[in-house]
């Protein structure tokens, strides 16, 4: 499936939330601390974390003695993994169309980058080319029914899209048929204080922004009275839910 993805507006809004990314990015530790428990032994030596942004998982592997080819499209976000020395080799690019020769690297790890692909198989395909035979590709991505506490909340208000909508199972199942796949999903909730602390984790991540480029509007004291009554919650807070796909590659 294509996506109509604005990448220029992609990249403007990571680049937005680079100074105070790591502060917001609960879910993208939670993910990749899952991630991890799926790379094989031995991952490595050489890696390409595709989609990099502040470089959290170029450190960690770094520390443990990988040598780390980190790429972004947000140039803010590639300075930022500079800045704290998270890799050894730093390339701005899409993951779309790597800037890589081919099998030039000896796994990928990609935590939760390709939902702003504009084709999940053309993605995947390349990471395939950019690694050597006998590699590894490891990746998270967010499917249908994540967020649906926003789409919820703000369907009472306008009933206007106010957060991306990403691949179903199925359409995850379709792009992935013919690739050397394995595969897990898994349901992650956060809880917030309120519905504006909720909003904000998002625009901390830069997630606030669609795939077509439009930007979210800015909340008026009204509406958000309206969010805190409609927003989904339980005895542990205001919820934000995301259902991620696990997925293993091997070349």
């Amino acid at each position: 499936m294509t996506l109509q993805v604005n990448k220029q507006a992609v990249a403007n809004a990571f680049g937005r939330a680079a100074a105070h990314y790591e502060q917001h990015a609960q879910l993208q530790r939670l993910s990749g601390d899952a991630l991890l428990a799926l790379a094989p032994a031995g991952f490595g030596p050489h890696l390409l974390d595709a989609g990099c942004g502040t470089g959290w998982y170029s450190r960690y592997w770094r520390d443990r003695g990988r040598t780390l080819t980190a790429l972004d499209l947000s140039p803010n976000m590639l300075q930022t993994a500079r800045d704290q020395q998270s890799a050894q080799h730093y390339l701005l690019g899409d993951i779309d169309a790597v800037p890589l020769p081919d099998a030039s690297v000896d796994g990928v790890w990609s935590n939760l980058a390709v939902q702003w692909s504009s084709d999940l198989h053309t993605a995947l395909l390349q990471f395939l080319r950019v690694t050597r035979p006998g590699g590894t590709v490891l990746f998270s991505t967010l499917l249908d029914g994540s967020l649906h506490e926003v789409h919820h909340a703000w369907a009472k208000l306008d009933g206007r899209q106010h957060a991306n909508r990403f691949l179903s199972a199925a359409q995850f199942d379709t792009a992935t048929a013919t690739l050397p796949i394995a595969k897990q999903q898994q349901v992650i909730t956060l809880h917030f204080p309120s519905a504006l602390s909720a909003m904000r984790s998002l625009k901390g991540i830069g997630a606030t922004h669609l795939h077509d480029g439009r930007g979210a509007s800015v909340l008026t004291r009204a509406q958000l009275a309206q969010l805190e009554q409609h927003w989904p919650q339980d005895e542990a807070g205001y919820r934000l839910s995301y259902h991620l796909m696990y997925g293993v590659l091997r070349k």
